[in-house]
């Protein structure tokens, strides 16, 4: 088993001490009021206790994982639940993707597929290539990606201006060997000291959220989650998760899977099994499937159910969590909050369910806050009108 260098948050998460304002007062020998500056609280037991458990970390790598977990304040208030998101768009490079871009690429170096000055090859609907650009900067790789031409301009150039080479390819279904993740494939097999890290099926996407996703949400909720849920790409994220949080509650911890329009994995789930043909589509970036990855298949047993999510519920969520909990979500982590909701709703009042915060909406806001975008996906009508004054892209 490889070491990460990720470590485990130890302390337990009391409220922090609030921040006192400066306060003013007016001087006699001056037409100015001059600052009284109130004295400067002591640091909580919690900033030590998080600091010392941190330490320094060793570079980018060092930095993926321990994000914070988050309390969901009006909607926890709203079904009575303590809903949690983890904060994933804190990771350095700005998703939950970022541990799977390590672990695949620990992977190929542990199993020697992969040396120093070689070629790393993905095929990556976006956030995972973003990872993967960073990890390979950090270790001395180089980086091509391979993505679907109908992903945001603003993940192409960043991955671009993040050093790696960049082919956008006709979005087609998995079966068609011109799908993105093949044409990765065949760009591997044609290089020396190359790996194609093949994010979907390399189950060493799974282990980084069995070895580090997991236990941090088991040790931040001090063994108090009743719930998970999230959407699945590659499947790692709820595959690797759900097998941790069985495990070590004795299966007492409910795990549902999120879909959105247009994947398949709802129906599989709720029909016994049955793969049905994939249809339609969804606002949503890296998320939803049309098959059962390798990642997802050893857990897909454990899951207690699934639910579907429209993306009119999704764009909603994105304009109140930027409204109510100062949170810029993208569209696949408000998906995840809508189905956070709504496991709290069927479980009842008194339950913590936990969901993932995947990134946050930068890389896709001339998208989520654009009227004209919005109206041609005709979502527009789904967005309350006292939040509609967010919307400032044409």
């Amino acid at each position: 088993m490889f070491r990460t260098g990720l470590r485990r948050l130890t302390a337990a998460a009391p409220a922090s001490n609030a921040i006192r304002p400066a306060f003013f007062s007016a001087s006699a020998s001056s037409s100015f009021a001059a600052p009284v500056v109130a004295a400067a609280n002591p640091p909580s037991q919690h900033t030590l206790d998080v600091s010392s458990a941190l330490g320094v970390v060793d570079g980018f790598v060092g930095a993926i994982g321990n994000t914070p977990l988050v309390r969901l304040r009006h909607l926890s208030e709203q079904t009575g639940c303590e809903i949690l998101g983890k904060a994933e768009f804190a990771n350095p490079g700005g998703s939950v993707k970022d541990r799977a871009a390590l672990y695949v690429v620990l992977d190929a170096e542990e199993r020697g597929l992969l040396k120093p000055g070689g070629t790393v090859i993905e095929g990556t609907a976006g956030n995972t290539g973003i990872g993967l650009a960073h990890v390979c900067a950090a270790r001395g790789y180089k980086l091509v990606i391979y993505m679907p031409d109908t992903q945001s301009q603003g993940k192409i150039d960043l991955l671009r201006l993040l050093g790696a080479e960049v082919h956008p390819v006709p979005a087609v279904a998995f079966d068609n060997p011109m799908n993105y993740n093949h044409q990765a494939a065949r760009h591997a097999a044609r290089l020396d000291n190359a790996v194609w890290t093949n994010q979907f099926d390399n189950t060493a996407n799974r282990r980084a959220h069995i070895e580090t996703t997991g236990p941090e949400i088991w040790k931040q909720t001090a063994g108090r989650v009743d719930a998970f849920t999230c959407a699945t790409g590659t499947g790692g994220t709820l595959a690797g998760t759900t097998r941790y949080l069985k495990d070590v509650s004795g299966g007492k911890v409910q795990c549902f899977l999120a879909d959105p329009p247009g994947s398949v994995l709802h129906s599989y789930l709720s029909s016994g099994g049955k793969l049905v043909e994939r249809s339609g589509s969804s606002i949503t970036e890296g998320i939803g499937q049309g098959r059962v990855t390798d990642n997802l298949q050893p857990d897909i047993g454990l899951l207690d159910g699934s639910l579907t999510i429209a993306d009119e519920k999704s764009i909603a969520m994105v304009y109140r969590c930027l409204a109510e909990e100062g949170l810029y979500l993208g569209a696949s982590s408000a998906l995840n909050v809508v189905a956070a909701k709504e496991v709290a709703e069927k479980l009842g009042r008194g339950h913590t369910v936990v969901t993932i915060l995947c990134d946050g909406a930068y890389r896709y806001a001339d998208r989520l806050f654009s009227r004209k975008w919005l109206t041609d996906k005709k979502l527009i009508d789904a967005i309350p009108a006292e939040l509609q004054h967010h919307i400032v892209l044409p």
